[in-house]
């Protein structure tokens, strides 16, 4: 049984295990939303390979990981049939769950041959987790094309969704989409998007961006997407920056969300797994603080 799974299961009979002694922190009651922290591989895992990563994470009491693409781990589309059931392999011995893949594809390219580019490699990265066990792919938009009429820039974006969404329907696979970009990182431009991509398995990664306190607030904000949020969330260092975190948390309990906390950390602590440790510490005690 997956970790998550597990403390689900044991919140509501009440018997954490106690090979989990810091579990029962992640809700108040049964009733309560689970939701449990998780490492990107951005910076803190990237030099690792996959036995170490999942060695490092099970120490620090991290049960969840976002894979990311050109990462020493090397889980990349070329991979071998026998090489992705190795990796299916020490993810189902390991208690730590596969939560997706952490990829590059983007669609706002105004060149038709990079956008169809771009959409095949996210094919490619659905059949990959499908068979690595993982949930879901994240993708992003990076910004508006130069030149282009942003209005036909979201559109693109959103038809490009609806199209691996669909194909990532097929195999399981969510796709989750990045906040990301120097104009689409702003939450009224990501409803536009959204608008457009209208497949229900196309899902909105929240990640903790500076302009989420823009205009009429965090808030305000949260509450434009929040129907279509997907099972992970981006957050950065939650000690670290003015990042209303505590609040970000407050929110994501109030619609019952359960889906993963995954830190993508912006720092290069030469201890990866003291640094995990402390960060797991200080999201258990946001946890126990939610009102």
């Amino acid at each position: 049984m997956k970790r998550r799974s597990f403390i689900q299961q044991s919140l509501i009979t009440g018997c954490i295990s106690s090979a989990l002694p810091h579990a029962s922190t992640l809700a108040n009651a049964a009733d309560q939303p689970l939701m449990s922290l998780g490492l990107v591989t951005y910076l803190w895992g990237k030099d690792m390979k996959l036995p170490e990563l999942l060695e490092a994470c099970e120490t620090a009491g991290i049960f969840g990981v976002e894979l990311r693409t050109e990462h020493a781990h090397g889980v990349e589309p070329q991979l071998s049939r026998q090489e992705r059931n190795d990796v299916r392999k020490r993810f189902a011995d390991s208690p730590v769950e596969l939560v997706g893949y952490g990829s590059n594809a983007q669609y706002h390219e105004s060149d038709p041959k990079k956008l169809q580019q771009n959409i095949d490699l996210t094919k490619r990265y659905i059949e990959l987790m499908h068979d690595c066990g993982g949930s879901g792919v994240k993708v992003k938009p990076n910004g508006f094309s130069k030149g282009t009429e942003p209005k036909k820039t979201i559109e693109q974006i959103g038809n490009a969704l609806n199209v691996v969404a669909e194909y990532g329907e097929g195999y399981g696979q969510q796709i989750r989409v990045e906040v990301h970009g120097k104009e689409t990182s702003r939450l009224p431009v990501m409803k536009d998007i959204f608008e457009v991509a209208n497949h229900t398995n196309a899902t909105i990664c929240w990640n903790s961006n500076d302009v989420d306190l823009e205009g009429e607030g965090l808030e305000k904000n949260f509450q434009m997407v929040q129907h279509r949020f997907g099972d992970t969330v981006h957050v950065r260092e939650l000690n670290e920056g003015k990042y209303p975190y505590q609040k970000l948390l407050e929110l994501f309990a109030s619609v019952q969300y359960q889906g993963w906390i995954l830190l993508e950390a912006r720092t290069n602590p030469s201890d990866k797994v003291k640094a995990l440790i402390e960060q797991r510490k200080y999201f258990e005690e946001m946890i126990q603080n939610l009102s």
